[in-house]
């Protein structure tokens, strides 16, 4: 089952203990890391990446589920930061893309408080005993959530309804007096850019999780590689 998964840590060693612990689950074959990275929260309880780690196996954070997690757990500050260094998509952090639920993210948010670390993941896993042992033993706290399908379309109602109101709008405007036509315009330009606006980011959405799908079959194909080879030279 794909999951996300943060662990937080009261020290920056103690979340990179826990990155080393992470990737050497995967080594012996109790989970698949798709994507991670150590992040902290500053003194402001600003939230960013740390830069001197490598995001994992999918490289940058832009677009994937983990970067808008990131960027949840940062707020608006932590947004700023993030896209300075180019790792948070803008447009695509928002709990649709980020696919955990509102109460996840709040509930690490509790935990992950100022001065703190955490390691973040996209993972594969099917028993969670093996990551909860080893973390608890390092003085982690874990948070999971099963990941939910992308909405990478909009609402189809909404969007019926949206284009609807325009369609009236403008046949209003059609007849309207000199005086009524400039904020029956304005109106119409509100309604317009927001029914762009939504389809842009089920457009970014659909793109990542192309995107993201690709990623993790190119990094299961090099797992499945290397288990074959290392297979071939025990058979020797």
């Amino acid at each position: 089952m794909d999951r996300m998964l943060v662990v937080v840590f009261d020290t920056e060693t103690k979340a990179y203990e826990g990155k080393r612990t992470l990737l050497l689950l995967e080594n012996e074959g109790s989970i698949v890391v798709y994507s991670y990275a150590v992040i902290s929260k500053n003194a402001q309880g600003d939230v960013t990446v740390n830069l001197g780690d490598d995001p994992g196996p999918m490289g940058a954070l832009a677009g994937t589920s983990l970067g808008s997690l990131i960027g949840l757990l940062g707020g608006p500050a932590g947004l700023a930061i993030g896209a300075a260094v180019g790792l948070v998509a803008g447009s695509t952090v928002d709990l649709d893309n980020a696919r955990v639920g509102g109460d996840f993210i709040d509930d690490v948010g509790k935990r992950l408080t100022p001065n703190r670390f955490a390691v973040v993941a996209e993972i594969e896993e099917d028993w969670t005993t093996p990551v909860d042992t080893r973390m608890e033993a390092i003085g982690g706290t874990v948070f999971r959530r099963a990941l939910s399908e992308v909405k990478d379309v909009v609402d189809d109602e909404d969007t019926a309804a949206m284009k609807a109101d325009i369609a009236q709008l403008k046949a209003e405007h059609a007849q309207a007096r000199a005086d009524r036509k400039a904020k029956l315009h304005e109106r119409l330009n509100q309604l317009n850019s927001k029914l762009q606006t939504r389809l842009e980011n089920a457009r970014e959405r659909r793109q990542a999780t192309e995107e993201r799908t690709k990623a993790k079959v190119e990094i299961l194909n090099k797992k499945a590689g290397a288990l074959k080879a290392k297979a071939a030279q025990t058979n020797i």
